[in-house]
C-alpha cells in the first residue's frame, strides 16, 4: 500500500509539473464538467422528445455534422500550427479566422437547408432544420475558432471553461422549456438549442478580444494558405463522414426511432472518449513542434502519448461492455435497445485511440495529403458499405459499419506512418554516410 501511496505521489507531481499535463487536466476538467451539464439535457430530451423525434433531432445535427468542416477552411488548425510557431502570427489568424467563418457558414447553411430535403424524412420540419444550421455552421463555430484560439497558445483552462460555457447555456433553455412546455416539441428543442449556440458564441469571441488581442485581417495570408486550409477541411469532413453518415443515412434508410437508438448509444462512446480527447487536445501544438523533426520526431511523441493512455481505452471497453444494462434505466424504457447498441460499440474508443495518434502524427510531420487520402478511403467505404448494411440490418448494420471503418482506418494509418517512417530513417542513414565517405577519399 505505501509503495502505491509512494507511486500515486510521484505520477501526480510529474503530471502536474509538465504544461502538457496541466494542460492535459484542464481539458479533461472542462470535459467532465460539459459531460455532466451535457447528461443532463441529454436526458431531459430523451425522455421528452422520445427515440422518434429525437432521431429527427439528431439526423439534423448530423447532416450539419457532416458540412461544418468546410466552414472555416481550415483557419482553428492553420492557427495552431502557425502561432505554436510564431506567436506574433496570432492577431492575422484570428482576424483572419473569424471572417472565413461569417462567411462560410452563412452559404453552407443555404447548402444545408436544400441538402435536407432530398436526404432527411420530411417529417423533420423545415424550421428545426434551420435553426440547427444557424447555429451548428455560424456560432458554434465562432465558439470552435475561439477554443483554438486559446489551445494555440496551449491555455488549455480557458477551452475548459468554453466547454462549460456552451453547455451550460443550452441546458439552462432547455431546463426552462420543459418547465413551460409539458410536451415540447423538435421545433422548440431547436430553437433553444440556436439561442444557446449564440449567447455562448457572443461570450466566447468578446473573452479571446480582451484576452489575447484585438483580430487583424490579412487577405494575402488567406489566399496563401487556401489549399492547405482545404487539406485540414477535407481531413475534418472526412472525419464526419464516417463518424456521422451513419446517423444520417440511417434516418433515411432505416427509421428515426432506429437513429435514436443508434445515437443514444454513441454519445455514450463519445463520453468515455473525453480523456483521450482531451490528451489529444493538449498535445496538438506539440505535433507540430516535433514535426521540425520529421515524422521520426512526431511518431516517437505520439508512441510515448499513446503508451499512457491506452490502458484507460482498454479500460472504457471493459466499462461499456459491463454496464450497458444500466442505460435504460436512466433515459427509460423505450431505450431498451441501446444496451444491444453499446456493446456493439463498445471497442470503438480503443480502437479511436490508436488511430488518432497515427493520424495527428502524420498531420504534425507535414503529411496531411497522406492523412487525408485514407480518411477519404474509409469515408467511401463506409457510405458504400452502409448503403448495403443499413437497409439490411438497421443500426445494428451501422454500428457493424462503423467498428469496421474505424478498425480498418487505425491499421491503414499506422502501416502509412511506419512505412514513411522507414524511408525517412533510409534516407538519413545515406545522407549521413556521404561526408564521411568523401573525407575517406
Amino acid at each position: 500500500m505505501r509503495k502505491i501511496k509512494l507511486y500515486v505521489c510521484e505520477f501526480s507531481a510529474k503530471l502536474f509539473s509538465s504544461a502538457l499535463g496541466r494542460n492535459t487536466l484542464w481539458a479533461l476538467g472542462g470535459y467532465g464538467l460539459r459531460l455532466l451539464i451535457q447528461a443532463g439535457y441529454f436526458i431531459v430530451i430523451a425522455r421528452c422528445l422520445g427515440p422518434g423525434q429525437y432521431g429527427g433531432f439528431v439526423a439534423a445535427t448530423a447532416l450539419a455534422g457532416l458540412i461544418s468542416p468546410f466552414v472555416d477552411w481550415g483557419s482553428g488548425n492553420l492557427m495552431i500550427k502557425n502561432v505554436a510557431r510564431n506567436k506574433a502570427l496570432f492577431a492575422e489568424c484570428w482576424g483572419n479566422g473569424l471572417m472565413v467563418t461569417l462567411v462560410s457558414g452563412i452559404v453552407l447553411g443555404v447548402v444545408v437547408l436544400f441538402t435536407s430535403i432530398v436526404l432527411l424524412p420530411r417529417s423533420i420540419p423545415l424550421f428545426a432544420i434551420l435553426c440547427i444550421s444557424v447555429s451548428d455552421l455560424v456560432f458554434v463555430k465562432f465558439l470552435d475558432m475561439a477554443a483554438y484560439a486559446f489551445q494555440s497558445l496551449e491555455m488549455l483552462s480557458h477551452n475548459a471553461h468554453l466547454n462549460v460555457l456552451v453547455s451550460s447555456t443550452r441546458l439552462i433553455g432547455i431546463v426552462a422549456l420543459a418547465i413551460v412546455l409539458p410536451h415540447p416539441t423538435i421545433r422548440d428543442w431547436s430553437a433553444v438549442y440556436l439561442a444557446g449556440s449564440a449567447v455562448a458564441a457572443a461570450i466566447a469571441v468578446v473573452w479571446v478580444n480582451i484576452r489575447l488581442g484585438r483580430p487583424k485581417l490579412a487577405l494575402g495570408r488567406i489566399r496563401g494558405e487556401s489549399f492547405e486550409g482545404l487539406m485540414f477541411s477535407i481531413s475534418l469532413s472526412a472525419f464526419s463522414i464516417y463518424t456521422d453518415i451513419d446517423k444520417t443515412m440511417l434516418a433515411r434508410l432505416g427509421s428515426l426511432e432506429a437513429t435514436g437508438i443508434y445515437t443514444a448509444a454513441y454519445r455514450l462512446i463519445d463520453v468515455a472518449f473525453i480523456p483521450v480527447k482531451a490528451l489529444l487536445n493538449a498535445a496538438y501544438p506539440g505535433f507540430f513542434r516535433n514535426g521540425v523533426d520529421g515524422i521520426r520526431g512526431t511518431l516517437r511523441y505520439s508512441r510515448r502519448l499513446m503508451l499512457r493512455i491506452l490502458p484507460y481505452s482498454v479500460f472504457a471497453f471493459a466499462a461499456l461492455l459491463i454496464g450497458a444494462s444500466l442505460v435504460p434505466r436512466i433515459l427509460g424504457p423505450d431505450y431498451a435497445k441501446v444496451t444491444e447498441a453499446l456493446r456493439w460499440l463498445s471497442l470503438l474508443p480503443l480502437l479511436k485511440t490508436v488511430h488518432f495518434f497515427a493520424a495527428d502524427a502524420l498531420t504534425g510531420a507535414g503529411y496531411q495529403g497522406v492523412r487525408i487520402t485514407a480518411q477519404i478511403g474509409i469515408a467511401i467505404f463506409n457510405v458504400l458499405f452502409n448503403l448495403w448494411i443499413i437497409p439490411a440490418y438497421g443500426w445494428r448494420g451501422a454500428a457493424w459499419s462503423s467498428l469496421a471503418s474505424d478498425g480498418l482506418l487505425a491499421v491503414v494509418l499506422w502501416i502509412i506512418a511506419l512505412s514513411l517512417a522507414g524511408k525517412s530513417r533510409d534516407s538519413y542513414q545515406q545522407a549521413d554516410l556521404l561526408p564521411a565517405e568523401t573525407v575517406l577519399t
